[in-house]
């Protein structure tokens, strides 16, 4: 199951799903190891942008929700999910960032692996002491003039990340599938630490 890029099956696909705090660096670690391992980066925006651009079925659908400014409902996120998780470009593995959010989100995403005959190899929690994180919003809002993004506010979303992710994180960590990682410092070495980790397991 394991080879020396990391955890793999026979054909050499890998599949994972990271997590991590707001201003952990995500995304673009995300990027990294998508070029790194030459699998799909697949973000949950980057999937209602795609749908709602090229006008789909789901897309008109998920656009309504969002011009009403509500959320797009969990059986709608599937939906589209799901589509995304048939491309022809999963076929050689993927990285998912986004997606799950709640613990019917992780049955529906093992329901979608299973009938492809699949399953994730490893879940990245990028860990990020909390002081730093909120510093480091704190800049980013600065840059982009965002006033309304205040230290509360970035502590509030924060406490949220915890609470809404903690349940995730046990059930993937039951399944011996948790890789955490420390998100802070340069990119180079994150990515670096990340590499290492899902090669040593």
């Amino acid at each position: 199951m394991t080879d020396q890029a990391g955890t793999t099956d026979s054909n050499g696909s890998l599949r994972l799903l990271i997590i991590g705090p707001p201003g952990a660096g995500k995304g673009t670690q995300a990027a990294r190891l998508s070029a790194t391992y030459g699998i799909a980066a697949i973000s949950t925006g980057d999937i209602f942008r795609e749908n709602v651009k090229n006008g789909t079925p789901l897309g008109v659908k998920a656009k309504e929700y969002m011009d009403a400014g509500q959320y797009v409902p969990d059986s709608l996120t599937n939906d589209l999910v799901r589509d995304r998780l048939a491309q022809p470009d999963v076929a050689d593995g993927f990285l998912l960032d986004g997606y799950p959010r709640t613990l019917q989100q992780v049955e529906e995403l093992d329901g979608i692996l299973g009938v492809a005959g699949t399953a994730l190899d490893a879940v990245i929690v990028l860990t990020a002491d909390t002081d730093e994180v909120v510093r480091r919003l704190l800049g980013r809002a600065a840059e982009q003039g965002r006033s309304d993004d205040s230290e509360e506010v970035i502590r509030k979303r924060l406490d949220v990340y915890a609470e809404q992710t903690a349940p995730l994180v046990e059930v993937y960590t039951e399944r011996g599938l948790v890789v955490e990682v420390d998100g802070l410092g340069e990119i180079d070495e994150v990515t670096g630490r990340i590499i290492a980790a899902l090669a040593a397991r």
